[in-house]
């Protein structure tokens, strides 16, 4: 971005500043009240050891004798720890789930039987004596580079943690903008929570915002075992297969993970999401694969997005390139306020990761609880 011809340079300073701070100050929700942050679980510790080089997926054992055939744009919804597909609705309006419009690439009915559930995959693969059982990946640490706008240009960067201890874990993410070592506003988000053979079990996320001459803001939102207790004091159902903001991208991890065929394009997936200002589900579109040439070299992805756009004063969206190759994680994550307020985050280097857990300390593999 240049100044204009009439102006001056400590004034074209001052506005790209004051942009810099507002893109990520505005990005957060309003009047929800600081929650209870304060009494957060301790951080978990871990060591970044080795660099994940990328590598092709493991290969999948079989999960069924006859496998089905491939299916285009079914709905699948992740309800008590199985991907199910989702029944067409009677009649649907045109904001709600439409089958034909799930299913860009074929249009033809779907066949009734249903891509294998996530447990039923997992039972095969345990009773299949060569197929080593499902593991979850070492604590593993991705920085990013991250551009941005927000009444102007917004630059720079993001760590994204997945850090477990035994059946325990905690997904931290930090972004920033403006330099690294004096940033002008920044926003931590942290889910907690335990693992089984569901996946994540979200108990707790919480998010500050910090920025200048402002106050920090911050939120909480707690998952029990059968409501949630949204940061306005609102308690509401826990929806099966809950996740939160930040632990939404480990989630699809472990699906992607569990079963590659979700990559197809023309899939959509339905995950519950508990959000500050509501819990309610939403529609993953897989779009397609990508090569993306990153900070950490040209990778292969796949492209998946929500349904939902954005739009101000709504939820964000984040859509994400999600990379095989790197054990499934995230490569690239755009985040949303509206179609001119927008943050691309982007892999800068190769993932750290700590050293794999001892069998001790090893969370159980799917689909034992």
């Amino acid at each position: 971005m240049k100044p204009g011809p009439r102006l001056g340079l400590s004034a074209w300073v001052a506005g790209v500043a004051t942009a810099h701070l507002l893109a990520l100050h505005s990005l957060r929700p309003d009047r929800l009240g600081p929650g209870a942050a304060d009494t957060a679980t301790r951080r978990i510790e871990v060591s970044w050891v080795q660099t994940l080089q990328p590598s092709a997926p493991p290969e999948q054992p079989p999960v069924a004798a006859t496998p089905p055939p491939r299916e285009r744009g079914r709905v699948h919804r992740l309800s008590s720890g199985a991907l199910e597909p989702a029944a067409a609705p009677a009649s649907a309006p045109e904001d709600r789930l439409d089958m034909a419009a799930l299913s860009p690439i074929e249009a033809e009915p779907l066949a009734d039987s249903a891509l294998p559930p996530l447990a039923a995959a997992a039972e095969t693969v345990e009773s299949a004596p060569s197929a080593p059982a499902f593991e979850w990946p070492p604590s593993t640490r991705l920085s990013y580079s991250v551009l941005g706008h927000f009444r102007g240009p917004a630059e720079g960067q993001a760590v994204v943690e997945w850090l477990r201890e035994g059946s325990r874990y905690e997904v931290r993410m930090t972004l920033s903008i403006g330099p690294a070592f004096a940033p002008l506003a920044s926003r931590t988000v942290r889910s907690e929570g335990t693992i089984d053979a569901e996946g994540l079990q979200p108990r707790r996320y919480d998010e500050e915002t910090r920025a200048l001459l402002t106050d920090t803001r911050r939120l909480v939102i707690e998952l029990g075992e059968q409501s949630i207790r949204l940061p306005g004091g609102q308690v509401v159902d826990r929806p099966a297969g809950v996740q939160d903001s930040a632990s939404q991208f480990v989630q699809l991890t472990w699906m992607f993970t569990l079963r590659p065929d979700l990559l197809t394009p023309g899939t959509t997936i339905e995950l519950p999401l508990a959000l500050p200002r509501r819990v309610e589900p939403w529609l993953f579109d897989v779009v397609g694969p990508e090569t993306l040439a990153t900070g950490a070299g040209a990778i292969d992805t796949v492209h998946v997005k929500p349904r939902r756009e954005a739009r101000p004063g709504s939820d964000l969206t984040a859509e994400v390139w999600i990379a095989p190759t790197l054990q499934y994680l995230p490569v690239r994550i755009v985040i949303r306020q509206s179609a001119e307020a927008w943050l691309d985050l982007e892999l800068k280097t190769l993932p750290q990761q700590a050293a794999p857990s001892t069998p001790a300390a090893a969370t159980p593999a799917l689909p034992a609880r």
